[in-house]
């Protein structure tokens, strides 16, 4: 936003001349966060639609497997625990933030990292096994919302960690300027945004089938 003001300057000849200046004015970052919470705002949106959709299609087995049967409960509370710690580390890299300690910071988002690359692993993990035993996307109306819902999930995830590494050399580059803290919380407004998806996904997904 900018400001244009008059301001007179001295001739030799003494007869004043005026033209014109412009100030710009201190970006306080207030749209780029109100421009977040309305994209995080639009995604609830389409994770909403793609839980309506698992509701309606999720009982839809085609004489095919179930979620009883397919669904490692066990492995999935081992993926569920890192993506929740990772949440939990990347708070305290905020707090290391807020404290100015930047080699801190750092560290504890080296960890985050490290946790959300083990989420996606154990994913493509049940992904690749489940397609083993043939339980394919196109197997059944159930099968197709699960993946589209867990699978959206995933790439999401994906981007967040994308994003982590950017600001990671951004930080190290420029320091822990107004501009990257503010980046480093959006990214952790979605960053807790997507394990509260998850905590919805491993409990009407994974827990209720298994227990259906």
């Amino acid at each position: 936003m900018m400001a244009k003001a008059a301001a007179q300057v001295p001739v030799p000849n003494g007869a004043p001349t005026f033209y014109v200046t412009e100030e710009e004015h201190e970006h306080s970052g207030g749209s780029t966060m109100l421009g977040f919470w309305i994209y995080l705002m639009s995604d609830c949106l389409v994770f909403a639609v793609l839980f309506a959709t698992f509701g309606v299609l999720g009982r839809n087995y085609a004489a095919g497997p179930s979620g009883a049967d397919l669904f490692d409960l066990r492995l999935v509370a081992v993926n569920t625990g890192l993506l929740l710690l990772s949440s939990i580390t990347y708070g305290f890299a905020m707090l290391a933030m807020e404290k100015g300690r930047q080699a801190a910071m750092q560290g504890w988002l080296v960890v985050t990292g490290l946790f959300g690359l083990g989420f996606l692993a154990i994913e493509l993990y049940e992904f690749a096994h489940l397609i083993h035993e043939g339980a394919t996307p196109m197997r059944s109306a159930f099968l197709s919302s699960f993946f589209t819902l867990v699978g959206t999930h995933g790439l999401h995830v994906t981007f967040g960690l994308i994003w982590l590494v950017v600001l990671m050399r951004q930080v190290a580059r420029h320091g822990l300027i107004e501009a990257n803290c503010r980046r480093l919380m959006c990214l952790s407004m979605f960053w807790h945004f997507l394990d509260i998806v998850w905590i919805g996904v491993f409990t009407f997904v994974y827990l209720m089938g298994v227990l259906k």
